[in-house]
């Protein structure tokens, strides 16, 4: 999702207008109306991006994952996107040794599948299926 609509509707989900959001962060109202618009969201600071995201009651970690971009369209994703984002967002709340130790194991299992079925496998996949393997594929090899 576009970081320019995901300000946009962080705000109006909260019910805030942009002078609300301004007194609350301290961000000007017309430099919040430019990033909205995508005026100049190329100019937005992490510090000015901070400010709004505490005003709009939310985290980095919330802003920038999946589970606000459900709520905002999720038109966007379809159910085998919004299953592994949501296995995503329950694996970032576990223990970082426990996180490690099933990532390694989905790892394995991903490699055992591909090892079995090869090529045969990913060109029968559902459509968006195999591109989000491929995607945590290449997120745990690095």
């Amino acid at each position: 999702m576009d970081l320019v609509l995901k300000l946009r509707e962080a705000r109006r989900m909260r019910g805030l207008t942009q002078r609300d959001v301004a007194r609350m962060s301290g961000v000007g109202e017309k430099t919040i109306s430019s990033f909205e618009t995508g005026e100049r969201i190329g100019s937005l600071k992490l510090k000015q991006l901070e400010r709004l995201l505490a005003a709009y009651g939310l985290t980095p970690a919330d802003f920038f994952g999946s589970t606000i971009e459900k709520n905002m369209a999720p038109w966007e994703l379809d159910d085998t996107q919004m299953a592994i984002a949501r296995l995503m967002d329950e694996l970032h709340t576990l223990p970082q040794p426990l996180q490690s130790k099933l990532v390694e194991k989905f790892r394995l299992m991903v490699e055992t599948v591909t090892d079995v079925h090869g090529d045969a496998y990913r060109a029968a996949s559902p459509a968006g299926t195999a591109p989000a393997v491929n995607a945590t594929r290449s997120k745990l090899s690095a």
